[in-house]
């Protein structure tokens, strides 16, 4: 049987729908670029400076450094609690659990330093 009307074609675009097409293949094709050379070539991660503002002599024993972080933190306690004082319940709360944070913080510094230079 012979069909008096021919078959459409597959597909009917237009040149917009076909420049749409092409325009979203490469932008496909870059965003693939990038990912495979973000994972696959990815830059040497230049080392990491560290600001001269405020610089601890590479020198200086470890037993200082942790005396004076243990000084730094009793006295980060102390501000916390007075500072947890002056406030209303909610922020109080919020106040004495970074109160509790810095005092577990300088119970690791006591027991780290004590390791260090063991009291007899």
């Amino acid at each position: 049987m012979d069909k008096l009307i021919p078959d459409p074609p597959l597909e009917s675009t237009t040149p917009l729908e076909e420049a749409i097409r092409a325009d979203n293949l490469a932008k496909n094709r870059e965003a693939i670029k990038r990912a495979l050379d973000f994972y696959l070539c990815p830059e040497p991660a230049n080392p990491r400076q560290p600001s001269t503002m405020f610089l601890i002599h590479p020198k200086i024993d470890t037993e200082s450094l942790l005396a004076h972080a243990c000084e730094s933190l009793a006295s980060a306690n102390t501000l916390a609690g007075n500072f947890a004082d002056q406030l209303g319940r909610p922020e109080r709360n919020t106040a004495l659990a970074i109160q509790q944070i810095i005092m577990l913080a300088e119970l690791a510094v006591n027991r780290a330093l004590d390791r260090v230079d063991p009291q007899t």
